[in-house]
């Protein structure tokens, strides 16, 4: 499972027009889901990602946690994390999860940083064609790999 985590002043997203999710300060969360991801692999991202603390103290140090500021997070499906790029210039996403586990992993980490975690969630929708707004604050931008979640 793969997260592109950007620290937001505001974010949204629009379907068809219509904004169906909308944040101020928090996360922006790009979640990409592969064929070997678990609710248990789910769970270890959703609380590396509640517990990152990189929001700005009074001392200007990155100290606070999404909850230490009140923030909320929008949470996107992004299939494209997968991309597979070493061969040719189209890119392949044989690596990205089958779409019904993909979205049913996909709903699991939104419900479990809502109902687990406690923090406020706005999502995309699965599979639709999104456009996707945000301001970044910093910028921040974190890749976090769950292949990498326990290394070193």
């Amino acid at each position: 499972m793969r997260f592109l985590i950007q620290r937001v002043t505001e974010a949204s997203v629009t379907v068809d027009g219509k904004v169906i999710g909308e944040i101020g300060k928090g996360y922006l969360v790009l979640v990409g889901v592969c064929d070997t991801d678990t609710e248990a692999v789910a769970d270890a991202m959703v609380k590396k990602l509640a517990g990152l603390r990189i929001f700005e103290d009074e001392n200007g140090k990155t100290n606070l946690s999404i909850r230490d500021v009140g923030g909320s997070m929008l949470v996107v499906s992004q299939f494209t994390l997968y991309a597979d790029c070493k061969h040719g210039n189209r890119p392949s996403f044989t690596k990205a999860g089958n779409p019904q586990e993909a979205e049913r992993l996909y709903e699991y980490v939104t419900a479990r940083i809502r109902d687990v975690e406690g923090i406020p969630v706005e999502t995309g929708s699965f599979g639709a064609d999104m456009k996707v707004r945000l301001l970044n604050d910093g910028p921040f931008t974190i890749f976090l790999d769950s292949a990498e979640l326990g290394k070193g």
